[in-house]
């Protein structure tokens, strides 16, 4: 039997969580829930479980990764079923796969249960496939938090010219924009930021990549949000530029309608 589970909680929409993972949730004793967590989700958790939360978001406190894996042994060894709730998917930049590991090293077998992860899920929610036959062949998956020996080589991912998916990178945004363009990306490039992605607070920005640092500054845009730089970008470019062309009246006022 099944004692600890690595549950996806998908990207906030809590109607975008899995069958699977609902059912997993209904039968822990124990769930170890992540920040990013939509708390809705817990209508799945049982009445007497007990919910622990062990926030991990950057730039805020949180608990200590190798905090986390002390309390999924504790309680597994307890006798207790433990699920670990996370954002997204726990095998995208969730730590799922550290804790997997530490589990096994342990001697407890754990099952993984994927989530949609937000880098699929926030483009998609504004209109954006991360892949394209007409704009891009492939996508990456990056983080943007890193720096010094930890930092992306954006000069490569820039070479691609892939669809990139940018975790994690709104606090370095300008940076990030000026290592790519120094990389020879063009400043054309489309861009967009999408933050609190499937949620009712949804807010997304879009802009050419030249300007893209400026536009989310003056959009007042914040974490948790996802970055997509691309030309895939450019269907919801479009978009937007062809909604606001509907709205503009004609210049002599006549009414077309």
């Amino acid at each position: 039997m099944t004692r600890a589970w690595l549950i996806g909680a998908g990207p906030g929409d809590v109607e975008l969580m899995t069958i699977k993972a609902t059912r997993a949730l209904a039968q822990a004793d124990v769930v170890l829930v992540d920040d990013l967590v939509n708390p809705e989700v817990l209508q799945f958790a049982r009445a007497d479980a007990l919910v622990v939360y062990v926030g991990k978001r950057g730039g805020h406190p949180s608990t200590p990764q190798d905090g986390i894996v002390a309390q999924l042994l504790e309680h597994v060894r307890a006798g207790r079923s433990v699920a670990r709730l996370k954002g997204g998917d726990p095998f995208v930049f969730g730590r799922g796969g550290e804790e997997q590991q530490a589990l096994h090293a342990a001697g407890i077998e754990v099952e993984v249960i994927n989530g949609i992860t937000a880098g699929i899920a926030a483009p998609a929610a504004i209109g954006i496939p991360v892949t394209h036959r007409d704009h891009a062949q492939g996508v990456v998956f990056v983080t943007g938090h890193g720096a010094g020996s930890g930092e992306p080589d954006w000069a490569a991912l820039a070479a691609t010219r892939m669809t990139l998916v940018i975790y994690m990178g709104m606090r370095r945004l300008n940076d990030i924009v000026g290592a790519l363009l120094a990389a020879g990306m063009s400043a054309d490039t489309p861009c967009a930021a999408i933050e609190s992605a499937t949620r009712p607070e949804q807010r997304h920005a879009l802009a050419r990549l030249g300007e893209f640092a400026d536009t989310v500054a003056r959009a007042g845009l914040g974490s948790p949000a996802i970055v997509v730089i691309g030309g895939v970008a450019s269907l919801a470019l479009e978009r937007a530029a062809a909604q606001a062309d509907a709205a503009t009246p004609p210049a002599d006022g006549t009414d077309t309608q």
